[in-house]
């Protein structure tokens, strides 16, 4: 049964345009706007208590799927305890409600420990909700219509290669679904007519390990975009119109090739990204944007190839002239952008981190492993505000839209805000 806290809600949100770029109050994608995990909002609680949790939904099945939010609603992905099923789940954003559940068949299938058969993250331009499922096999892109679930189309991507499972998430930018499927040994780039899944290019990547990180859209000269992808090879920048390589950066390891699971982030013209494994192995580059062909070592600003206090799985955070991160072992540091000099870093929660930290107001929220929401001062030194327990472990990245937080944990769907005035 749904607990709810009884409040007023009026919202005032638009439809994002097909171009992919959102409105205020949305967040259409994993990591939210352009995939930042930055927001404009300036009211989401510091501190709370039980008055700000404005209701708590069961969420059925188990999975990582972080939710993303449009216009009033909430979607995110589950798998059913017995891994027959996938779902895409749709919530009323005001009340918390489940307003429609939309299946699809599947298996039990081999996966990392830290994973689950339902990781990817829906993506929606506020007419469809596109939908990455794999049913244990092979890979399947959906689309969904935005108001009652119908199914729209389906494609279905063939298998998948890693020992790790499926965990990347679909994007929508001009009328176009993309899709970074890197798998081990194969690595392609995919686009869909949002309208009806019909194949528009496909471009291949030189491929190494599967990766999980996901593509953001950049606005250059003329008014044109490129998207940048970041994988095990390198950092590059496509034409999203039909899928052509204007440049790229080759990514050269000091041993074995290592995988990207965080995705990049643009911080004062400097692409960053960072990659690693399981053996605690980890790389971090600030590369230049490039222009044409294949980029040159100068391109390469810094590197790191320390453990720590870098990330493998959480996603960084820019703000200004500093890059913050939160450390799968717990740590979280703040660096310069421009030279990768570390500013601080200072262990946060022992329990570690799965979920990408946002950045509200110049506040970061970091949701620890055992639940525990961290937040603390996006600056030069180290301050920390607030440490809010959900009681249940999380390992989803959390949404903001409207002033009011999103977490999906282990079991619920929190949202979290001022209460109403009365």
């Amino acid at each position: 049964m749904q607990t709810h806290i009884h409040r007023f809600w009026i919202a005032c949100v638009a439809f994002a345009s097909m171009s992919g770029f959102v409105v205020a109050g949305d967040w259409p994608r994993f990591r939210g706007p352009n995939g930042t995990g930055v927001v404009a909002d300036k009211d989401v609680p510091v501190e709370w208590t039980e008055k700000n949790y404005l209701w708590k939904t069961p969420v059925p099945g188990v999975g990582h799927s972080s939710p993303i939010v449009h216009s009033g609603r909430v979607f995110l992905q589950s798998a059913s305890n017995d891994g027959k099923e996938r779902w895409l789940l749709c919530f009323d954003a005001v009340k918390g409600d489940m307003l429609w559940k939309q299946p699809s068949s599947g298996r039990r299938a081999h996966i990392h420990n830290l994973n689950s058969l339902a990781s990817s993250t829906p993506a929606t331009d506020g007419e469809r909700v596109y939908a990455l499922f794999w049913d244990g096999d092979n890979i399947h892109l959906n689309a969904f219509n935005f108001k009652n679930g119908k199914p729209l189309w389906q494609k279905d991507l063939g298998g998948f290669k890693s020992q790790h499972g499926v965990g990347h998430s679909p994007i929508v930018i001009d009328g176009k679904v993309i899709v970074a499927n890197d798998q081990d040994g194969s690595a392609r780039l995919l686009a869909f007519d949002a309208r009806d899944g019909e194949p528009l290019w496909q471009t291949e990547r030189k491929a190494f390990r599967a990766c999980y990180s996901t593509p953001f859209v950049r606005e250059i000269e003329n008014g044109g975009k490129e998207l940048i992808v970041a994988s095990s090879a390198g950092v590059a920048g496509y034409n999203p119109a039909d899928g052509k390589a204007n440049w790229w950066y080759t990514w050269k390891f000091a041993k074995a090739p290592l995988r990207t699971v965080a995705s990049p982030i643009l911080a004062n013209n400097l692409i960053i990204a960072t990659s690693g494994d399981g053996a605690g192995d980890r790389d971090i580059i600030a590369v230049k944007l490039g222009s044409k062909g294949e980029a040159s070592r100068d391109t390469l600003v810094w590197e790191n190839r320390k453990n720590y206090p870098f990330p493998y799985v959480p996603c960084p955070l820019a703000r200004g002239d500093y890059v913050y991160s939160v450390h799968d072992k717990g740590v979280a540091s703040c660096h310069a952008t421009a030279t990768g000099e570390e500013m601080w870093n200072e262990r946060l929660d022992a329990s570690g981190f799965t979920a990408s930290p946002i950045l509200v107001d110049g506040k970061i929220y970091a949701v620890a492993n055992n639940g525990t929401v961290h937040v603390l001062e996006a600056a030069t030194k180290y301050k920390t505000l607030a440490a809010n327990k959900l009681g249940e472990r999380v390992s989803s990245s959390p949404a903001v839209a409207d002033n009011r937080l999103f977490v999906r944990g282990e079991k619920h769907l929190f949202c979290i805000g001022q209460p109403a005035v009365k």
